[in-house]
């Protein structure tokens, strides 16, 4: 940039007056209304210190073919207004912002995602709902040029708000609800066709068409989790854009958002059973069952037709995906080592199923255990046999999962088949999701190494596995404590303690002495067996 910074500034009049024609007379607009007209320099209020607006021109260096090119804006309250503007214009012109173009950043958004043709389905999907829902509505109408931190800041504290309504909404959804319910029960509990039973039913029918009214435009909450995806979104967006030589600064990094809280990965223990029974409630969106359950649910399914599947997804961990894009040809059953290979998954977006290549590191061969493998030849028997009996009118789909006719299996039936078990069998609920944290617990607790249980999960990372899919089970918490306790020495009562004989007090020496200082009426003493640090101790694996 090297033409001289010289802007000048111009006061102006936006007042207006009646346009006269040659006649003397007012000029009519088509509505038969006085047309009008600016006043501008004209208008003697101009003399006036707070009257009239400020507007700033300056010219940049001249563009391709000598083309001049003048920046001019309007409307400032004062001149000292229009000079910081001036000053601002120019800085990021110096930077490289293109401060003439008209350009919105829905413009922009809508170019940045027609060029994103390496991205997965899934993530292509996930980036046009944020610039459809949030991006365009609150940021597409403001020019490129404009677009600053304010602006992104000002689009959360919306959403935020617009949470608060929601909230309200939903609480207004359940007390009409809990009023069509009792409405109804109260229906129910009059016997006969009397009057009252009638005025019963009317006053049901009324809270259920309440209701229905109430639900209408009901939308979601917008979680934490999600504005922190819209963020990345945006980030990815500016710093795409900013490459492109249209932006300079990518002020999506400059925003804080509440931090996410990542769910944990709880156990059913006996005790959040009963209270799952009595409240109805889930302790966290991640649960995983005990070995005792999973062999109660085993032993539920034995029949369902299905039941090699789901014993795969408990013991193997599969994703969904992965397991509704397996072909027969990556299944190994009728060899020395049973396993199955991982190179292949289906997405959902919007209900329709696409194949995707899995990332690299999801791309790998998972042995099967004795007990699966054998479901999964009887399923394979079976597979062949239903291709016979149907003939002609058998789905060739090349997939290993299917129903009877071959159709391949969708992942979101897959999810409500689970679901619809795990409700039949009673046992607390956990997702299909949930059998990946299940896996890699069981793995953990049979002694499996973390390393192991990466790879086999299709995990990038050993961080990933370590954080995200090792809910820790009971048993292996006893374990670690047993383990640790067992390092301290703990004599038995009568026996001499190990160090005796020796000049330096040891803590089991220590203890000794105190047990000896107490004085029996002050309570029993305690003592302790040895314990193993054995690390399967009382484990059994679920067949």
């Amino acid at each position: 940039m090297t033409e001289k910074f010289n802007p000048s500034y111009t006061r102006y009049c936006v007042c207006q007056e009646p346009v006269i024609g040659e006649d003397g007379a007012p000029v009519l607009d088509d509505a038969g209304k006085p047309k009008q007209r600016n006043i501008g320099a004209a208008c003697p209020k101009l003399k006036e210190k707070k009257h009239g607006k400020w507007s700033l021109y300056f010219e940049l260096e001249a563009g391709e073919n000598g083309d001049r090119r003048r920046v001019r804006r309007h409307g400032f309250v004062t001149k000292d207004a229009a000079m910081k503007k001036a000053a601002e214009l120019y800085r990021e012109a110096v930077k490289g912002t293109d401060i003439l173009s008209d350009a919105t950043v829905a413009e922009d958004l809508d170019a940045w995602i027609a060029r994103k043709k390496r991205l997965a389905r899934t993530t292509t999907h996930g980036y046009e709902d944020h610039i459809r829902l949030y991006l365009r509505p609150h940021l597409g109408h403001i020019k490129r040029r404009d677009l600053k931190l304010r602006h992104i800041e000002a689009m959360f504290t919306a959403i935020e708000r617009e949470n608060a309504e929601r909230l309200l909404h939903h609480a207004r959804i359940v007390e009409l609800t809990e009023a069509r319910d009792a409405a109804h029960t109260a229906w129910v509990r009059v016997s006969g066709k009397t009057e009252e039973r009638r005025v019963r039913r009317s006053a049901y029918l009324d809270a259920n068409a309440a209701l229905r009214e109430g639900s209408k435009g009901r939308r979601k909450i917008t979680s934490v989790n999600t504005m922190h995806r819209i963020l990345a979104t945006l980030k990815s967006f500016m710093s795409d854009v900013i490459k492109r030589g249209d932006y300079t600064t990518n002020w999506a990094k400059m925003v804080e958002l509440p931090p996410v809280k990542k769910p944990t990965a709880l156990v059913w223990t006996p005790e959040r059973v009963d209270e799952w029974k009595r409240t109805g409630q889930k302790p966290s969106p991640v649960m995983v069952w005990t070995p005792e359950q999973t062999a109660d649910f085993l032993a539920f399914i034995a029949s369902d037709r299905f039941v090699g599947l789901w014993n795969g997804l408990i013991f193997r961990g599969p994703r969904r995906g992965e397991m509704c894009a397996l072909p027969p040809s990556e299944v190994s059953l009728y060899s020395p080592v049973q396993y199955f290979r991982i190179s292949a998954q289906v997405v959902e977006v919007a209900y329709r199923v696409y194949d995707e290549a899995p990332k690299q590191d999801s791309v790998r061969t998972v042995t099967l255990d004795a007990d699966t493998a054998e479901l999964w030849v009887e399923f394979d028997t079976t597979r062949r046999k239903e291709r016979e009996a149907w003939g002609d009118a058998y789905v060739e789909s090349d997939r290993f999962w299917v129903h009877e006719d071959g159709t391949p299996l969708h992942p979101d039936w897959m999810s409500r088949r689970f679901n619809r078990l795990v409700e039949l069998s009673g046992l607390p609920p956990i997702r299909l999701h949930d059998t990946r944290h299940l896996s890699a617990a069981l793995a953990l607790l049979g002694g499996a190494k973390m390393k192991v249980v990466q790879v086999r999960l299709g995990h990038k990372s050993f961080q990933v596995t370590s954080d995200t899919y090792t809910a820790v089970l009971p048993q292996l918490l006893d374990n670690e404590a047993e383990t640790t306790s067992s390092v301290v020495p703990r004599p038995q009562p009568g026996s001499t303690p190990a160090s005796a004989n020796g000049s330096s007090r040891s803590p089991g020496k220590c203890a000794a002495d105190h047990a000896e200082a107490m004085d029996p009426a002050e309570g029993p003493q305690v003592t302790r067996d040895a314990v193993t640090d054995a690390p399967n101790e009382g484990f059994e694996r679920v067949a």
